[in-house]
């Protein structure tokens, strides 16, 4: 489409502007396993004012425009729509400020999650959200997502530590939305409505974070049983015991195998379910709490416990849980990584239902995650290439998802509808919750320009 690159090249400098063969296939796909789409060029934006340029550029000639950063997601909410402009703004990675008198950090979109971690933590203070890819995503993709992590029970989700944001909206205005200010109820939280909105809504370019006081002290423990029972039991006595641990996961039978083979650091291969939990806070109050969920794991049926000596001893032991996707996805050439969510209450019949599924469709499906909060994590070991095997792949999905609504549970926890979830979206939410986003994106989005076809149509 030379027309369109040369208006892009006429503001932007052309190294900037890429429209190769080459080039659309790179940025064509996201983390999400079997799919992938081209546009008609991509753009490396470094400021507001071009991002304001691209959009308008865009609304005038009515050309779909897709954001994007690392390409991390699993959601396929970046992947491009046909005859796309694909707007990165991985290069908007600027540390605007970090104000240690209101505890918050202002970044742009494209900074890597790591980073505002590694800067809190020099400050001596603490950005909770840690997204199983905070290494190489960026905060603009984590609040279009909403991204959760390993932190998430104690500590909530993304969306409960962005104050403030800079959005480029459909039409090129540029708005900012939310403050420094702890209390601040003037009229509706309209940066509410974009964490999460996947860029169908505005374009962020600027983020403003909520840190807190970096605890004093951690301790890790590692519990391994027989019986999932056993594990969820734990997760439910611990949680009624009035103690909410920074850490509570698990990995199933299947997953402990992919870890051991792939991390050497002598997990039980005869176990059914490893339990990951760490206590943060008050060194008093954490070995008190360590103490308690030690003995509530063995008064539930832990065959072995282990409690970390030091906090590299701590590190080796919550590698467990954090390379469960990169070991699981060394096992074939396509790993799909999804994360159905159910009420704690619900978690053993919930995994029970999953390994169910698998064995029914012939299928091998790892499950790991987030057992304090309900988060799991099924991973499907295929192959995209086998036809047969991706459709019991497609059906087996449909039955989890099914199943982990019908328990009162939801189709994501973490990782967006995108395209991937888009077709179980209206069972989960409703049609009345659904025809009032699609109300809120004609409002906003007019001509349907911003991320089209993700989350509806």
């Amino acid at each position: 489409m030379p027309d369109l690159v040369r208006e892009l090249t006429s503001f932007i400098e052309p190294s900037r502007v890429l429209h190769s063969r080459e080039d659309l296939l790179a940025y064509g796909y996201d983390g999400t396993a079997a799919l992938g789409e081209t546009g008609a060029a991509v753009v490396m934006a470094r400021t507001t004012a071009e991002v304001q340029g691209v959009v308008r550029l865009c609304a005038e000639h009515k050309i779909p425009l897709v954001g994007r950063g690392s390409g991390t997601g699993l959601s396929g909410g970046s992947v491009p729509v046909p005859g796309c402009v694909i707007l990165c703004l991985a290069q908007m990675d600027r540390v605007l400020e970090l104000d240690e008198k209101n505890l918050t950090i202002l970044v742009e979109a494209g900074v890597i999650t790591a980073k505002v971690t590694e800067l809190a933590d020099a400050a001596g203070l603490l950005y909770p959200p840690d997204p199983g890819s905070m290494k190489i995503s960026t905060i603009g993709g984590n609040v279009a997502e909403n991204s959760g992590g390993l932190r998430g029970l104690k500590y909530g989700i993304t969306r409960d530590y962005v104050m403030g944001m800079e959005v480029v909206l459909a039409d090129g205005t540029v708005v900012w939305l939310g403050n420094k200010c702890v209390k601040d109820v003037a009229g509706y939280s309209m940066k509410d409505i974009f964490v999460g909105s996947e860029g169908t809504l505005g374009i962020i370019t600027q983020v403003l974070l909520k840190l807190v006081p970096r605890p004093q002290a951690k301790k890790t423990m590692l519990a391994t049983f027989q019986r999932m029972e056993a594990a969820a039991d734990t997760v439910s006595a611990i949680i009624a015991a009035k103690i909410i641990p920074c850490t509570l996961e698990f990995l199933d039978k299947i997953t402990i195998k992919c870890v051991e083979e792939y991390t050497k650091i002598g997990l039980p291969l005869d176990a059914e379910a490893i339990l990951l939990m760490e206590a943060d806070g008050h060194p008093a109050a954490v070995e008190d709490q360590a103490a308690h969920m030690v003995g509530i794991a063995r008064q539930c049926g832990a065959t072995t416990v282990q409690i970390a000596r030091d906090a590299d001893e701590g590190i080796r032991l919550a590698s467990a849980r954090r390379t469960a996707f990169s070991a699981l996805a060394r096992m074939s050439p396509t790993t799909i990584l999804e994360d159905a969510t159910v009420p704690r209450s619900e978690l053993t019949k919930m995994i029970r239902f999953v390994q169910e599924v698998g064995q029914r469709h012939r299928l091998t499906i790892g499950t790991f995650g987030h057992m304090g909060d309900g988060n799991l994590h099924p991973t499907f070991l295929t192959d995209e290439t086998n036809t047969a095997e991706m459709a019991r792949v497609e059906i087996a999905m449909k039955e989890i998802f099914d199943y982990a609504v019908s328990l009162g549970g939801t189709i994501t926890g973490e990782h967006g509808v995108g395209l991937a979830k888009k077709p179980f979206l209206p069972a989960a939410i409703g049609e009345g919750s659904l025809g009032l986003m699609k109300k809120l994106k004609a409002a906003l989005d007019p001509h349907g320009i911003l991320n089209p076809g993700k989350i509806f149509d």
